[in-house]
Order: structure tokens, then C-alpha cells, then sequence
């Protein structure tokens, strides 16, 4: 009997896409909301740097859990049940969720009160993220996990797109209500996730704690290739963080309140979804390395050009575009990691991955507020899209290998060639 091809042909599959949907879309919602809440409250009492330099600090409390608890939650993800530490995780940001709706319904919400919620929430995403990833490859074949990978951008970008929309028209019509929303997302991803099946999964041997912690962070740096290619979103997209920089456009810049603020957050996650939508059905087989390259330079270009722009049709189109390209990099990556890491290594190798998706978010988030807090929201996003295009360049000279990735079974063979003999004990 052939062989199902489409990861949808796995029931497992649909249920966890659709559980990673609405969380993201439930994430996403409190991201838009809890970014203008606290920037319009400290506008209330701040000039435009000090407020964003508040959003900065939403940023830094999301980040601060991640490089903290990177070790233990890569080691948990490969230790214990994937599965249950996705459910436990949704249910905390489920409180969390709900916790915010309390504080905005009862007056009781202050800017400190949010940064205390978003560590939280930042602890919950620390754990869910490898977890998330590394449970993936346990319920579809290997040949069709590239597809796969698409397929779960797609309900990412999803719930990116209608996320900030959502969250934006919510809270103009009651503040308290998006936080609600988001909880029932939550409620409704957990269970979902509890419909996925038990998938069968390497453990590798047993060997002392503090070394399978450090497993993953030894296996990225042995490996050029794939050190180069998430280095280099890190800092790209550190430095290009113009969607942290979105509340002071909306409210100061463009003029658009928190419904445009909406529309602006939508943007790029509806440009990587088309990027997405595109490789669920015929994914990238030919010169990946260089593709990846000239997306992370057309992700500068869009970032300065959006920084110039005053006028929010062209401000919309940049982010469309950035968005597109910052998926075909995180897609080229995710592929490269997943296809060529041991399962027994995927929950520590992803807390790695992890660790620099977040901190090119979050961290950019806090990088981008305190830039725009010392020289202006317009110069740190326009500062950020050059340096973004300077990183290509330097990344290009430094890790050839990136421009030699032919295709992805080239990519796996030279990962695996440059990778050393594991040691047990």
C-alpha cells in the first residue's frame, strides 16, 4: 500500500496542527494587546522614548526565562513525555491569559503587573517550544517531514494574521475581551493536543544530566552549517526588529490607533503565509543556501524602506514582503535542523534553535526599544534593515557552506559528515 504523502493524511497530525494554531493565534493576540497596553500607558505619563523603552522591557521579560531555562528545557523535551509538557505549558498560558482579562476588567492592570504576566508567559513558551518542535518528526514519516514543516508555518502564519487583527479590533471595542479570547484558544489547543496519539520516540542512553544538557549546545557548535544558518537569523532579525517598533508607529508615526496597529502586525505573517502556503505544496529543492541569503537581504531592504515609509499602504506592502522573506529562512533552517538531528538530540537541539528564535524576537524586541529610546523609533528601525543586510554579507564570507547547500540531502549529508562521534557516559 502506498505510502500517505501529505502530512494531513495523519490524523495525529491534523490534531496537532490545529492545537498549534490556536495557541499561536492565542499567543499572537497577547502579544498585539499587551505591547499597546503597555506602550499607551506609559504614554500617558511618558514622552515617546521612555514609552518605548517600556517596550523593551516587554521584550526583555519574555526573552529572560528562555536563556535561562535553555538547558533544562531542551533535556525535558528529550527526557520526558513531548506531549504532556505541551499540554502543561498551554495550561499555564491559559491562566496567564486569563489572569490579564482579570486585571484590565478589574483596573487593576499596571505596567508592572504586565512585565510580571509576560515572564510568565515567557516560562511557559521556554518549555513549550522544543518540546513543540521535537514532537513533530514523531508523528509523520521522515519523506514527509519537509512538507510537514510547511504545513505547520502555515497554521503559525495563521494564527500570526488573524492574531494581531483580532487582538487590535478586541480591544477597541473592551479592552478585557482579547485576553479572554485568547484563553478560550488556549482551552481549545489543549484539547486538541490531547487527541494526538502517543507517537514512539528515541531515548537515548542514560548518561548524567549536566551533560545531555549540554548535548545540544555541543552538536550545533560542531556543526558550521547549521551554526551559520541560525547565527544568522539570530542576528538579522536582531537587528531588523521593526515589528517591535509597530505600537509607536501606529499610535505616533502613522496615526492608524490600534485597529491599524492590527493591520500592521498581520502584515509580514501574511506574506510568510503565502511563503508557506507555497512550500506545503512544492517544497524548496534546489540551491536552499542561496535562497536563504537573498531572503535575509530582502529582509533588510523592506525594513528601511517600511522605516521611511508615512504612508500605510507601502508601510503594509514592506511588511508583506519582510515577512515572506523571514519565512523562506525559517524554513531552509527548520528543514536543515529536523532532517539531520538524531531524534534522542531533537528536544535539545530545538531548546538551542529555540533560544535563538527568541532572542532575534523577544531579545530584538528589547534591543529595538532601547535603540528607539536612545535615537529615535525611525533611525533604530532604518539602522536595523542596513545592519541586517551587512550580516548577510559577513555570514556569506564566513560560512561558505551556506552558499554551497545545494539542496536539503546535501545539506544532511555535510551536517552529518561534519558532525563528531557521539560518547555515551
Amino acid at each position: 500500500m502506498a505510502q500517505p504523502r501529505h502530512p494531513f493524511a495523519f490524523a495525529s497530525f491534523r490534531y496537532f496542527w490545529t492545537a498549534r494554531m490556536c495557541s499561536v493565534l492565542a499567543q499572537n493576540i497577547l502579544v498585539i494587546v499587551v505591547g499597546w497596553q503597555v506602550y499607551d500607558m506609559a504614554r500617558a505619563t511618558m514622552n515617546t522614548k521612555d514609552a518605548a523603552l517600556q517596550l523593551g522591557f516587554v521584550g526583555l521579560a519574555q526573552f529572560a526565562p528562555l536563556f535561562v531555562l535553555t538547558l533544562v528545557t531542551g533535556w525535558a523535551a528529550d527526557r520526558y513525555d513531548r506531549r504532556l509538557i505541551v499540554c502543561i505549558t498551554t495550561s499555564l498560558q491559559l491562566l496567564c491569559a486569563a489572569a490579564l482579562g482579570w486585571l484590565t476588567w478589574s483596573g487593576a492592570a499596571t505596567i508592572p503587573a504586565l512585565l510580571g504576566v509576560a515572564v510568565f508567559l515567557g516560562v511557559a513558551r521556554a518549555f513549550s517550544m522544543p518540546a513543540l518542535n521535537a514532537l513533530g518528526p514523531n508523528i509523520v514519516p521522515p519523506e514527509v517531514l519537509p512538507m510537514a514543516i510547511a504545513t505547520n508555518a502555515i497554521a503559525s502564519r495563521v494564527g500570526a494574521i488573524l492574531g494581531p487583527a483580532a487582538g487590535g479590533y478586541l480591544y477597541a471595542w473592551s479592552p478585557p475581551v482579547p485576553y479572554l479570547a485568547s484563553a478560550g484558544l488556549f482551552a481549545l489547543s489543549l484539547f486538541c493536543m490531547l487527541l494526538v496519539r502517543p507517537a514512539a520516540r528515541t531515548i537515548g542512553p542514560p548518561r548524567k544530566p549536566w551533560k545531555l544538557m549540554l548535548e545540544g549546545l555541543v552538536y550545533v557548535r560542531a556543526n558550521k552549517l547549521v551554526l551559520g544558518a541560525i547565527s544568522l537569523d539570530l542576528f538579522a532579525v536582531l537587528l531588523g526588529g521593526a515589528t517591535a517598533m509597530l505600537p509607536i508607529f501606529a499610535r505616533d508615526i502613522l496615526h492608524v490607533g490600534p485597529e491599524g496597529l492590527g493591520h500592521l502586525r498581520a502584515a509580514p505573517a501574511a506574506g510568510a503565509m503565502a511563503t508557506a502556503l507555497l512550500f506545503s505544496w512544492r517544497p524548496l529543492k534546489h540551491d536552499v543556501g542561496v535562497k536563504m541569503l537573498v531572503a535575509v537581504v530582502v529582509f533588510g531592504v523592506a525594513t528601511v524602506v517600511f522605516g521611511l515609509s508615512r504612508w500605510l499602504p507601502l508601510s503594509l506592502g514592506c511588511l508583506a514582503v519582510l515577512g515572506a522573506a523571514d519565512m523562506l529562512s525559517v524554513y531552509v533552517r527548520q528543514s536543515l535542523i529536523q532532517l539531520s538531528t538524531p531524534d534522542e538530540m531533537r528536544g535539545r537541539v530545538a531548546a538551542v534553535s529555540s533560544l535563538f528564535i527568541s532572542a532575534s524576537n523577544e531579545l530584538g524586541e528589547a534591543e529595538s526599544g532601547f535603540l528607539a529610546a536612545a535615537v529615535g523609533p525611525v533611525p533604530a528601525v532604518v539602522f536595523g534593515g542596513v545592519g541586517a543586510i551587512i550580516i548577510t554579507g559577513l555570514w556569506a564570507w564566513w560560512f561558505p557552506a551556506l552558499r554551497r547547500a545545494l539542496t536539503f540531502e546535501f545539506v544532511q549529508a555535510e551536517v552529518q559528515a561534519d558532525t563528531p562521534p557521539r560518547r555515551n557516559g
